[in-house]
């Protein structure tokens, strides 16, 4: 059975961003054209990010995926390291606020920004 690698940003149980991978299961289509289970999703929206931009840490207000579409995303976690993705890259974003939490910006969340010297684009997909 063939399996599509799903990077996820998530919330772990002491409140901090972590990276994990899953395997999505291709059971489905034909030999030809494998497919996974039909994911949920209410919304997409397109974003450009300029060259130099960078957030604060922050949550995820609802989990989505994020797909690089151009340009070279890095998103920086609590304990100090960082990802980066490029076009064609994808992570699933499900590091939203722990339930009864107040944002705690020593603890809590992810930053990113854009890297190198073109725009970045990305299109965020919404459960």
């Amino acid at each position: 059975m063939s399996t599509f690698r799903q990077v996820v940003l998530f919330t772990d149980i002491d409140g901090r961003a972590r990276f994990r991978e899953e395997e999505l299961a291709l059971d489905q289509g034909t030999p030809a054209a494998r497919l996974s289970a039909v994911q949920p999703a209410s919304a997409l929206q397109l974003r450009e990010s300029p060259v130099g931009f960078r957030s604060n840490f922050h949550c995820t207000g609802q989990p989505q995926w994020l797909f690089v579409l151009r340009g070279v995303m890095e998103i920086g976690l609590q304990d100090g390291s960082t990802r980066r993705f490029g076009p064609g890259d994808h992570f699933y974003s499900a590091d939203t606020l722990p339930q009864g939490a107040t944002f705690d910006p020593q603890v809590h969340g992810h930053w990113s920004r854009q890297v190198g010297d073109e725009p970045l684009v990305t299109l965020f997909v919404r459960d």
